[in-house]
């Protein structure tokens, strides 16, 4: 056997499916990087632009007015977007209906549609995360096993072993599940900080739901007292 043991002569010396295991788990880690700078960006984005559209919404704005300032954008997203979602139904059904409780039951139901789009859109690749945090270590285990099982064949066909032979053979196993670690570590510590922002920003929208839900019933009230 080679005594090369660096990574790369470790890497070139290891079985074809040890390889094919640091490769997939290479892949995995690279994925998992891109994934979590991206979902950095956006659930970064979702919390500035909540900021934005309550310090907004907030600041006693005329609804008309904001309403057709956002649905001149192109891509509302976030509260913006329920907030669309709940007023443009609002005044659909209040053209239509002049019972105060069905108008507030038909947007608060248009707001809850809009909410659970956001909060997919805000878990996308959280999946992908969660799936390469549990399963890389078991895929570098299985890497490892692979290896040290090609090893000790290997030695079984010489008379007698010596630790430099034998060395090699183990750390190109163990690298495998080295990778495994170096994939998975990264995911789950991302998944779970990523879940706790989701979360966070889906009770933000909730109570924002709950609180325009309020203003919207009291302006139905008093349309259906004065008509």
């Amino acid at each position: 056997m080679s005594s090369d043991l660096t990574f790369i002569g470790l890497f070139l010396q290891a079985s074809f499916v040890v390889q094919l295991v640091m490769l997939l788990l290479l892949s995995v880690s690279v994925a998992s990087w891109a994934f979590i700078f991206q979902r950095q960006s956006a659930l970064s984005g979702a919390r500035k632009s909540m900021q934005e559209f309550e310090d907004e919404f907030w600041s006693g704005t005329d609804l008309n007015r904001l309403y057709q300032q956002l649905s001149a954008q192109e891509n509302v997203r976030g509260m913006s977007h329920i907030f669309c979602a709940g007023f443009k139904e609002f005044v659909r059904l209040r053209k239509s209906n002049t019972n105060a409780n069905v108008i507030v039951d038909g947007t608060y139901r248009a707001m809850r549609v809009a909410l659970s789009r956001e909060v997919d859109n805000l878990e996308s690749r959280l999946s992908f995360l969660a799936t390469a945090g549990s399963i890389s270590p078991y895929i570098g285990l299985f890497g490892t096993v692979w290896g040290i099982m090609n090893a000790f064949i290997a030695l079984g066909e010489v008379q007698q072993a010596t630790l430099s032979m034998v060395a090699p053979g183990i750390a190109e196993a163990l690298i495998a599940t080295a990778i495994g670690l170096f994939a998975a570590i990264p995911a789950v510590i991302a998944y779970n900080r990523f879940s706790h922002q989701v979360e966070k920003l889906e009770n933000s929208y909730s109570n924002f739901m709950e609180e325009f839900s309020a203003i919207l019933q009291r302006q139905a009230l008093a349309a259906q007292a004065n008509g």
